[in-house]
This record gives structure tokens, C-alpha cells and sequence, in this order.
């Protein structure tokens, strides 16, 4: 029976760490890309010139670039609205049904809510783990 074929991959396929047998090497650059460098080399400041130009010409795509660029959409806020303090398995309850009013009531959007929630779910984990961690201290310090 022979040997399997040694090809420096994990078993999910991806490229085991410190693989010497393929993949590219650390910090090297996608050809495209450096060529599309070498084409804007010592250009960039025209070519921001020329977009911002242009935007304020009232070209709308190139307004949108500069604007996209200068203050890009944020990909997340912060949330604000009320929530009871948590110490117990029920005050994470109360606290869901506190976010689930103010979804109700349109000051916090289900997206909002729903990573809010996870915090939530998360936090009641860690209470719970510390409330039995608590009760098997007394436990053991009883006998």
C-alpha cells in the first residue's frame, strides 16, 4: 500500500501553516494589480483633480466617488434606548422583552435589534456560567 501524496494541505483543502509546497508567497502582489500601479504611477493626483472636477461640474458618478471616498457609509451606529441592568438569567429576559418593545415601537430596527439580541443571549451565557460556578463553590465548601 503506497503513501498518500504529501501536497502541504489541511484536510478542509486550505494550505497547511508553514506549507512550503504551494500557494504564493508571502507578500506577493496579484499581476493585475501591479500593473494597473505601474499605469496611475505619478497619476493619482491628477486623476483625483480631474474626479473632483468633474463632481463639481455636476457629474453625479463622480460626485458620488468623491463623496464615498471623503465620508464612506458607515457600517455600523450605535444603539440607544433603555435597557435594564443585567445579573440574572430573568434580567436578560426583561431586557430582550425591553428590545423587543423598543422594535415595536420603531426606535431600535429588527437589524439593530438582532445584533443587540446576541449580545443579550451572549451575556445571560456568561451569568448563568458564573451563577452555577457560584452554586458549586458553596456546594463544595459545605461538605
Amino acid at each position: 500500500m503506497s503513501k498518500p501524496k504529501d501536497t502541504g494541505r489541511k484536510s478542509d483543502g486550505t494550505f497547511a501553516p508553514g506549507n512550503t509546497l504551494g500557494g504564493r508567497p508571502p507578500g506577493s502582489r496579484n499581476k493585475t494589480t501591479l500593473a494597473i500601479e505601474a499605469l496611475l504611477e505619478g497619476e493619482h493626483e491628477a486623476l483625483t483633480r480631474a474626479a473632483i472636477g468633474k463632481a463639481l461640474e455636476g457629474d453625479t458618478t463622480a460626485l458620488r466617488l468623491c463623496l464615498d471616498r471623503l465620508a464612506p457609509p458607515r457600517k455600523d451606529s450605535p444603539v440607544s434606548f433603555g435597557l435594564p441592568q443585567i445579573k440574572t438569567a430573568e434580567d436578560a429576559v426583561t431586557a430582550s422583552s425591553a428590545l423587543l418593545a423598543a422594535v415595536a415601537a420603531g426606535e431600535v430596527t429588527p437589524d439593530e435589534a438582532g445584533r443587540v439580541m446576541s449580545l443579550l443571549t451572549a451575556h445571560k451565557a456568561l451569568v448563568e456560567t458564573c451563577d452555577l460556578e457560584a452554586r458549586i463553590s458553596a456546594l463544595e465548601t459545605k461538605k
